[in-house]
């Protein structure tokens, strides 16, 4: 009788053991689990790991799990990253957000967007003595836009073209693309290319920050406004921790320090929720300008 009651006794504790050890692993796992992050290379890839620090340390504390941070090499990179379920969440562009929901067959949610997103615009910049004076003058012209994939730096900017009548193919004499915002600045500046389209706040940052002189290079031409960039998950993020990130993002708020922080870093007032069907647009503009087949 006393060896069986052992016996039940050394069992049940074995039991309790492999609980416990199955409790150490799990909340291990889970202390182990990472949260990847990566954007839209719009900028050098410094410049995005400054700008994206903050909000990695606040959503390490927000969503209680290591954040991580990595730049890819270029656009489309963003896209297969999401679309394979490589990263968790990706800032893209309007442009590419629509690229990623087709290439995903539909399987990409978009959280969160800038204000300012609701209505962005594109700008044309020159040499202020190129005598370039409205996109009428570009025929002839070398013009550079930013990566093919890129909404406000060439999606947009050859939509509006076209609808003036200027085909880039057409009617420049050659067609640039620098891959970056700041490298199409560079490239208006160097006189490597007689006018460029970009992101108007990054032009304005770089106005801000001193960073060009706008004596010898300036914006000739402001886009009508268009939907642009977002916060965007897979579809197969379970609905808890999406809930849990977009609240995050929505709760920032430039009345604390910490978000005054993130939101300047990002050129935000606040992040709204957004949803699809905002940029629908887009991919209409893509497919009328032969960028969507």
């Amino acid at each position: 009788m006393k060896t069986e009651l052992f016996s039940s006794a050394r069992r049940a504790l074995a039991a309790g053991a492999v609980a416990v050890g199955l409790c150490s692993l799990s909340s291990l796992a889970l202390a182990q689990q990472t949260f990847k992050v990566t954007t839209i290379p719009e900028e050098a890839a410094t410049e995005q790991v400054r700008k994206f620090g903050p909000l990695v340390k606040y959503l390490e504390r927000q969503l209680g799990m290591k954040v991580e941070f990595t730049p890819v090499t270029d656009y489309p990179a963003a896209v297969e990253a999401l679309v394979n379920k490589q990263v968790d969440l990706v800032w893209f562009g309007g442009f590419t957000h629509v690229q990623a929901q087709i290439r995903s067959g539909g399987k990409v949610i978009p959280i969160a967007q800038r204000e300012e997103d609701t209505r962005f615009r594109s700008v044309f910049i020159t040499q202020t003595d190129s005598g370039i004076r409205q996109l009428a003058d570009l025929k002839g012209k070398t013009v550079s836009f930013g990566s093919q994939s890129s909404t406000s730096g060439h999606l947009m900017p050859r939509s509006f073209l076209l609808q003036t009548g200027v085909d880039p193919e057409r009617d420049f004499r050659r067609v640039a693309y620098s891959g970056a915002h700041d490298a199409t600045i560079a490239s208006v500046v160097s006189g490597k290319v007689d006018a460029a389209a970009l992101d108007i706040t990054v032009w304005r940052k770089f106005v801000d920050e001193n960073r060009v002189d706008t004596a010898r290079v300036n914006v000739f031409y402001t886009t009508p406004p268009f939907y642009n960039y977002n916060w965007s998950v897979h579809a197969d993020m379970p609905a808890p921790l999406r809930e849990r990130v977009t609240k995050a993002l929505l709760d920032l708020s430039t009345d604390t320090p910490e978000g005054k922080e993130i939101l300047t870093l990002n050129r935000a007032t606040r992040y709204i929720p957004t949803q699809a069907e905002n940029y629908k647009g887009l991919e209409a503009a893509g497919r009328s300008a032969g960028l969507i087949k």
